[in-house]
């Protein structure tokens, strides 16, 4: 999928420009969420990925047809913190689009390795930056498809000012073809879920 020029792969919450169409044609009927940018970032985030603590937006912003939202939870004091920022785009070119998630803009958890875009295989070479204390790093590959993980990995010790990390996480069989979530958290201290980033995989 395609915006302002970019390709961007599509995350969830859905597959194809086929199923984005269809319920652009078919009317919103229960799923009104799909046109909001804040609620599929949400719901991707609790349904897709699983992360049930995170149940608020921490920012917003939207241009054209991208949105950036972030997303968070509230800490023990009150106030509310960010856990990720999502990137989203709407799936096609009609101006009333449903939303997709296609990756994060990363901050003290990053997800550079491997790039954006990049062949998923049996085993996935990753790696980013971490600021923190005592982190705990997960990795988990995803399929919006397939109703479980491809793979999971837990745990990389890691932290520091912007420390290095690497770790390979292998999958229990190849993915199908399309786009590929790989998401990487780490937590333990006041949430289970503190900070995580995604990237966007394909497989052929």
């Amino acid at each position: 999928m395609t915006a302002d020029g970019a390709t961007y792969q599509p995350l969830w919450p859905f597959a194809s420009q086929d199923e984005a169409d269809r319920w652009l044609r078919d009317g919103a009927g229960d799923e009104q969420w799909h046109a909001d940018p804040q609620a599929t970032a949400l719901r991707f985030t609790r349904d897709f990925l699983g992360f049930f603590e995170i149940d608020r937006t921490t920012s917003f912003t939207e241009e054209a047809d991208e949105a950036w939202v972030g997303v968070g939870y509230p800490l023990p004091n009150g106030e509310n913190t960010t856990a990720a920022t999502l990137h989203l785009v709407r799936f096609g070119a009609a101006e009333d689009a449903p939303w997709e998630v296609v990756g994060s803009v990363d901050d003290t958890l990053t997800l550079s390795t491997p790039p954006y875009g990049h062949l998923a295989g049996i085993a996935i070479d990753a790696g980013g930056t971490v600021t923190g204390v005592d982190e705990s790093l997960h990795l988990q590959a995803k399929q919006s498809t397939q109703p479980d993980a491809l793979g999971t990995y837990c745990c990389l010790a890691a932290g520091g000012s912007a420390s290095e990390w690497s770790t390979t996480l292998e999958l229990s069989d190849r993915p199908q073809p399309g786009a590929v979530t790989l998401v990487v958290w780490t937590g333990g201290h006041v949430a289970e879920v503190e900070d995580f980033a995604i990237t966007g995989l394909r497989a052929d």
